[in-house]
């Protein structure tokens, strides 16, 4: 069995016994949305006094400005006006999801998802509101209706980032760890499904420590530090993923990685995103002559779905040469205004976006697939749930509709936080502590140095399991993962950058694994050897530890049916 496979349960050596314990009730591991609403949920008192307060611990390893929800300039998607619908925003985030979205889970999170808006909006969010002191809703790719809110134009994650922070800090019984890195989930045994019982931790100042847990929670983020192109911040290494899958769960659905497709192209710049809500206020995208180019490729032109913005604009590049298209601003009215993130960002390089073309190109922005859930939030290991962007619960389906993250986010948070509650007053689920003991050997093979590892593996990424895939490369790329895993997963380092590049190795190479499987060009999984939707391949495709080849499950049974 080859290295993947064969990978031990542990990142380091330790015996639980000698390192300094910790103890709570819910551990919460990320700082975005997702998590802090599970971490309002979780520590909340009932009017009832149904349930004794509970204690919560919430732990991030970066700032709570470097989250995928901080980062985030489009808006939420929410059906809050009379003239749309639930099943109008049902049926479109069913279409962008191509066959493969469960149906029970866009309900539900359709359908809460308002509710959760609305909370929020009693909570006193700075959402952007018209003249009449309306809410100001627009469009975004995919919707067939304006339902699109936004907050400061272009910071719509910034603002859910302060307001839910606030109230996280405000909200007795939560204790927030910063700067504290999860290594790894305990586990009761080393065999996949043993229940996960809290996780082992690393901190700059206090070093290792083990956090024990009646309920842990993963709510932290994506992915996309996986690609040499990407929107996502640098602490989005796919750590909740591997720590899932090490523990023995099951992720899910890992060939789609969605693509966004403008992001600010220059030599030397930072990929800054352009928010879809500029195409929705009327931007275009085009050629290097200046031709629209969206318009006579799907029926919604510049505001089709992701997917197919990107892939026609890597067309457009590999027809005409050169290095990006082009996003014309400039009947925008008030862009200023109405975008000053982006605005500011532009006028940085130089750019007027009521005067200049704005030079763009698709980077690597969100992690579809993910550590399979049911609707409370549970996987298929005892103890653990997981929810927002690291989980997937056949919402997105093949391709996540504009603005459905945050929503997601909220709705996932705030159901596995009442699961959490529920089992912290369980007398009967101690929590308690156990001896456990991981001992590795010494390895035999060579060293290899990571820092060229970690920009080789983003550009493998980048080059062969993209925008568009052939299998091919996708075999070459595997092969490549293959070795680096000989020389790198069998090591034992101490510092958190090599721990996210082992990390980034397991999950990329479980990607391109899945690409690799997924034999059909489907949402945001484009083969250009298979570039038929292929009705064998409604299904989802499960990875998990000691297993070389994915488990299936029928498309509405991810949601429903778990393991």
């Amino acid at each position: 069995m080859h290295p993947l496979f064969e990978q031990r349960r542990y990142l380091i050596p330790f015996r639980s016994t000698l390192l300094p314990q910790i103890f709570t009730d819910t551990l919460i591991i990320g700082g975005g949305v997702a998590g802090m609403r599970a971490s309002i949920e979780a520590a909340r008192i009932d009017d009832d006094q149904k349930y004794q307060p509970a204690d919560v611990i919430l732990l991030t390893k970066s700032s709570f400005d470097m989250t995928n929800t901080a980062w985030a300039q489009g808006g939420v998607a929410a059906v809050l006006r009379d003239d749309d619908s639930f099943k109008s925003h049902a049926d479109d985030t069913i279409d962008a999801g191509a066959g493969l979205c469960d149906s029970h889970a866009v309900q539900q999170f359709v359908e809460q998802g308002a509710q959760r808006i609305r909370e929020l909006i009693e909570w006193d969010i700075r959402f952007d509101r018209d003249s009449a002191g309306e809410f100001r809703t627009g469009r975004e790719g995919g919707h067939h209706a304006n339902r699109v809110l936004h907050a400061h134009g272009d910071a719509t994650g910034r603002e859910f980032q302060r307001l839910l922070l606030k109230k996280t800090r405000a909200t007795e019984g939560v204790r927030i760890f910063g700067g504290c890195f999860a290594l790894d989930l305990i586990t009761s045994s080393e065999e996949p499904g043993s229940p996960v019982r809290g996780a082992i931790t690393h901190h700059p100042k206090h070093g290792l420590q083990m956090i024990w847990a009646k309920t842990t929670i993963l709510a932290c983020g994506g992915s996309g530090q996986l690609y040499r192109e990407t929107t996502n911040p640098r602490a989005a290494t796919a750590d909740g993923l591997a720590l899932a899958y090490r523990a023995g769960a099951s992720l899910a659905d890992l060939a789609f990685q969605q693509f966004h497709p403008t992001t600010l192209y220059l030599p030397g710049a930072n990929r800054a995103l352009i928010s879809e809500a500029v195409r929705g206020e009327g931007a275009t995208l085009v050629d290097a002559a200046g031709n629209r180019f969206m318009k006579d490729i799907h029926e919604m032109g510049d505001l089709a779905p992701r997917d197919i913005v990107s892939r026609a604009i890597v067309s457009q590049i590999a027809q005409q040469g050169g290095t990006n298209v082009w996003l014309d601003c400039r009947g925008v009215e008030n862009f200023s205004d109405r975008f000053p993130g982006i605005d500011s960002v532009l006028k940085r390089f130089g750019i007027d976006a009521k005067d200049d073309l704005v030079p763009v190109h698709p980077a690597a922005h969100y992690c579809v697939g993910g550590v399979r859930t049911n609707q409370a939030g549970e996987t298929d290991v005892p103890g653990l749930l997981a929810a927002g962007e690291v989980a997937c619960t056949g919402f997105h389906g093949a391709n996540r509709l504009a603005s459905n993250s945050l929503l997601e986010g909220l709705v996932a948070g705030a159901a596995c936080g009442h699961l959490a509650r529920e089992r912290a007053a369980d007398l009967s689920n101690s929590g308690g502590p156990s001896r456990i003991v991981s001992e590795i050997l010494p390895s035999d093979h060579g060293e290899i140095d990571l820092i060229d590892i970690r920009s080789s593996l983003r550009s493998a990424m980048w080059r062969n399991v993209g925008i568009e895939r052939v299998g091919s490369k996708l075999d070459d790329t595997i092969d490549m993962f293959d070795f680096w895993a000989r020389y790198t997963l069998d090591k034992v380092f101490d510092d958190p950058e090599a721990w996210e590049t082992q990390n980034l190795l397991l999950i990329g190479s479980l990607v391109t694994r899945s690409a690799a499987w997924r034999q059909e060009s489907r949402g945001c999984h484009a083969r250009r050897d298979f570039p038929q939707r292929e009705p064998a391949f409604e299904l989802h495709d499960l990875w998990r530890r000691g297993r070389p080849e994915p488990v299936t499950i029928e498309r509405d049974s991810m949601y429903t049916k778990p393991d």
